[in-house]
C-alpha cells in the first residue's frame, strides 16, 4: 500500500491501474520528464491512483504504471508524494507585479500555476491611462489594495501597451511563470471612455455607453474571461482632490451594469463582483443579474465572499441561501461565492489597513499621503475629528440603541473589529508588548495609572505608560494616543473572519462556493494568502483522502471549467502544469506560523509573504521544473513558460 494512505482508506485507493496511455505517434525515447510512483489526483474528483506521468514537449505524454525510466531525460521520484494539476488562484491582484517579476515566485512556491487578474474592477489591461495629472492605476490601487504609491509608480512605468489586445499579446514577450487569465476591469473601462474626472462625477452619455460596449465586446473576442465590478463601500481613490470619492465602477447605474453585462452574458463569460454592503437589498438585486429566467440567458457570476465573520458569523448563510435560490430551476442562475481556506487575518500599520477604510474618520487618516505624519497628527489633535473618531469607534458597541442591538444579534452596521482583545501586536513599539493583545496592555496601563508602579514590567514600558493621558478614559482614547505617539510604527493583526478556521471546510465544499478568495498580490503589508490553496488541501486532509480528491477538483478542473480555461487537467495532451506535495509535511504545517514580513528589492518596500517550505516539493509549468526541493530553478523568470489564457 502507498505510504501516503492511512488505514481504512485502502478501499478508496484500490482500483485496477489503467493501461498506459500514449499520445499518437509518440517517440518512446523522447520523454523529457518522468514522474514515478506518485499518488495521482487527476482533478476529476475520483479516487487517486499510484501512477507514473510522462511529459514531452511541455504536455502530458503518458500515464500508467511502471513506465520505463530509460526513455526519459529526467526522472523525478514521486514515492510518498501527492501529484495533482497545478493549482488555480482565481482572485489575485498580480496585474502589477507580473510585469516587474514575470515569474511570480510568491505564488509559484505554493503550487499555483494559473492566476486570474483584473479583479474588483481594477487592472492594467487598457495601459497606463495617464492623462495630465490623472494617474488612474495609482489612484485606484493605492487604497483599495493598500499598495504604497512609490511601488505603484514603479509598476506603471513597466506598462508598454495601450489596449486590451496588446495587453494579452505582451505576455508572449515576457518570461511568464504561471498562466494568466484576465477580466476587463470596469473602473478602468469607464476611465478609458470617460476619463477619470467624468467617470466619478456624471452618468455616461449614450455614445459613451456604446463605446464601452464596443470595447468590452472586443475584449471578449480577444479572450478575456469576462468583466469585474466592485461595490464595497470602503474602496476610495487616493489622489487629491478625490480622496473622498470611491472608484469609478461604483458610480455606474443598474442600467449601465445590465447593459454591459449583457455583452458578457451573451458570450458565456463571467461577471466577477463584490457585494454592495451598505445597501444589502440592492446587493441582492444586482446579484439577480445572474438569472437566466429574468434576463434571457444565465450569467456566470463569481462574487465575494463566503467567510464566517467574527462579528456576523451567520452572514454567509444569507449569501449561500440566496445562491441556492438564484441557481434553482426557478431563476436559472449560476452564482458562487469565493471562499478563503484559512482564517482571515489582517495586519494593520497603526490604523492603515483595509479594515479601517470602513470608518469615515479613520479613512480620513488613511487618505493622507503615506509619509504625511504631521498631517495625520493634526487630524488626531483636532477636537472635531476626535469626536467623529469616538463615535465611529463605539458605534454598535455600547449604549441602548438600534446599532448596538443589531450588533448583538450578529447583524452589525460595521464589520471592522474594534475590540482590543482581538488585536494582537506583531511589531510592537515596546518589546514587552510583542505577541500580546492591545487589551493586555490597556489593562496594565489602567493598573499603572491607579498607582501600581509594578504593573510596568520594564523602564521602557514605564516610560510608554507615563506618556498616556491620565486618566485613560476608554479604549478609544487608548487608540488615539497610540496613533499620536507611534503613527504607523506599531503593527497588530486581527482575525476578521474564519477565526480558528471554524466552519471553513464546509464553506470550501459548499456547492455554491468556490475556493480561492486569496487576494494574492494585494495589501502587501496587510495580508498574505498566497498559500490559501494549500491550507484548503490541509483542511481536506484532516477529513479524509476522498475529501482531498474533492478539494483538488475544486482547486483545478472545476474553476478551469467555470472560467472557460484549458488548464487544471492531467489528460493526455494537456499542458503539463503539475504540483507534487508531501502529505506528511502538509499535515505538520501551520500557515499562520509561517507569515514573514520581508523587504523585497522588487518593490523597494516590505511585504507580508507566506512560506510553506517542505510542503510543495516540485512545481512544473509547461513540463519545466520551476520549484524543487525548496528552491526555484533557473528557468523561472528566465524564459516563457506560462501563457495568456484566452477564454473558450
Amino acid at each position: 500500500m502507498h505510504a501516503a494512505l492511512g488505514a481504512g482508506e485502502q478501499g478508496f485507493y484500490n482500483s485496477a491501474f489503467p493501461i498506459v496511455k500514449r499520445m499518437p505517434q509518440l517517440n518512446d525515447l523522447a520523454w523529457d520528464t518522468l514522474i514515478r510512483n506518485a499518488l495521482v489526483f487527476d482533478g476529476n474528483g475520483g479516487p487517486p491512483r499510484q501512477q507514473d506521468i510522462a511529459i514531452s514537449d511541455g504536455r502530458i505524454a503518458a500515464r500508467g504504471h511502471a513506465l520505463p525510466t530509460a526513455q526519459a531525460g529526467r526522472v523525478i521520484e514521486g514515492e510518498g508524494k501527492w501529484l495533482m494539476p497545478g493549482l488555480l488562484d482565481i482572485h489575485t491582484h498580480l496585474d502589477l507585479e507580473v510585469d516587474l517579476e514575470p515569474g511570480l515566485p510568491e505564488v509559484v512556491r505554493h503550487g499555483t500555476t494559473t492566476v486570474l487578474v483584473g479583479n474588483c474592477s481594477l487592472g492594467t489591461s487598457f495601459g497606463p491611462q495617464t492623462q495630465g495629472e490623472q494617474n488612474p492605476i495609482v489612484d485606484c490601487f493605492t487604497r483599495v489594495e493598500n499598495i504604497p504609491k512609490p511601488v505603484l509608480q514603479k509598476c506603471v512605468k513597466a506598462v508598454t501597451w495601450n489596449d486590451t489586445g496588446a495587453y494579452l499579446d505582451h505576455f508572449e514577450q515576457i518570461p511568464l511563470g504561471p498562466n494568466v487569465g484576465a477580466f476587463v476591469p470596469h473602473s478602468m473601462l469607464r476611465v478609458e471612455v470617460m476619463g477619470l474626472e467624468d467617470s466619478i462625477s456624471r452618468e455616461p452619455t449614450e455614445s459613451e455607453l456604446a463605446r464601452m460596449e464596443e470595447l468590452l465586446s472586443q475584449a471578449m473576442d480577444q479572450g478575456y474571461l469576462g468583466m469585474s465590478t466592485d461595490g464595497l463601500p470602503f474602496h476610495y481613490l487616493a489622489n487629491a482632490p478625490h480622496t473622498d470619492k470611491r472608484i469609478p465602477t461604483q458610480f455606474a447605474s443598474f442600467g449601465e451594469m445590465k447593459r454591459l453585462l449583457k455583452v458578457v452574458r451573451e458570450r458565456g463569460r463571467v461577471w466577477q463582483t463584490t457585494p454592495i454592503l451598505e445597501h444589502r437589498a440592492k446587493a441582492f438585486l444586482y446579484f439577480l443579474l445572474t438569472s437566466g429566467r429574468l434576463f434571457g440567458k444565465t450569467l456566470k457570476t463569481s462574487a465575494l465572499s463566503a467567510v464566517r465573520f467574527v462579528l456576523a458569523p451567520e452572514a454567509s448563510k444569507a449569501l449561500l441561501g440566496f445562491a441556492s435560490l438564484a441557481n434553482s430551476r426557478l431563476l436559472k442562475g449560476n452564482i458562487h461565492f469565493q471562499a478563503l481556506g484559512t482564517n482571515f487575518r489582517i495586519w494593520s500599520d497603526g490604523i492603515v489597513s483595509p479594515l479601517f477604510e470602513e470608518l469615515e474618520s479613520t479613512s480620513e487618516l488613511i487618505a493622507r499621503e503615506y509619509d504625511d505624519v504631521q498631517g495625520r497628527l493634526a487630524l488626531l489633535n483636532d477636537p472635531e475629528f476626535i469626536a467623529r473618531f469616538r463615535a465611529d469607534w463605539h458605534h454598535g458597541r455600547r449604549g441602548r440603541n438600534l446599532a448596538h442591538l443589531k450588533a448583538r444579534l450578529g447583524m452589525p452596521d460595521i464589520l471592522v473589529v474594534r475590540d482590543l482583545h482581538r488585536m494582537i501586536f506583531d511589531g510592537a513599539p515596546v518589546p514587552q508588548w510583542e505577541g500580546e493583545s492591545l487589551q493586555d496592555v490597556y489593562d496594565r496601563l489602567e493598573r499603572f495609572q491607579r498607582g501600581l508602579e509594578q504593573a510596568a514590567r520594564s523602564d521602557v514600558e514605564r516610560e510608554a505608560f507615563a506618556a498616556f493621558p491620565r486618566p485613560i478614559v476608554d479604549d478609544a482614547e487608548f487608540m488615539l494616543h497610540m496613533m499620536r505617539a507611534y503613527d504607523k510604527g506599531f503593527r497588530f493583526w486581527v482575525d476578521v473572519a474564519n477565526k480558528d478556521r471554524e466552519g471553513v471546510l464546509p464553506l470550501l465544499l459548499h456547492r455554491n462556493t468556490m475556493p480561492g478568495f486569496n487576494d494574492s498580490g494585494a495589501h502587501i503589508t496587510n495580508m498574505a494568502f498566497f498559500d490559501g490553496n494549500l491550507m484548503s488541501l490541509k483542511l481536506a486532509q484532516q477529513d479524509s483522502l476522498a475529501t482531498v480528491s474533492t478539494m483538488v477538483r475544486r482547486l483545478t478542473s472545476e474553476p478551469a471549467a467555470f472560467f472557460g480555461l484549458d488548464v487544471g487537467s492531467l489528460e493526455i495532451g494537456a499542458q503539463a502544469d503539475i504540483v507534487l506535495i508531501d502529505p506528511e509535511a502538509l499535515s505538520q504545517w501551520d500557515d499562520n506560523a509561517n507569515r514573514q514580513f520581508i523587504y523585497r528589492e522588487l518593490f523597494e518596500h516590505k511585504q507580508l509573504v507566506s512560506r510553506s517550505d517542505g510542503v510543495v516539493s516540485h512545481v512544473l509549468i509547461r513540463g519545466e521544473p520551476v520549484w524543487q526541493e525548496g528552491d526555484f530553478t533557473p528557468a523561472l523568470g528566465a524564459r516563457p513558460l506560462g501563457r495568456a489564457l484566452r477564454a473558450a
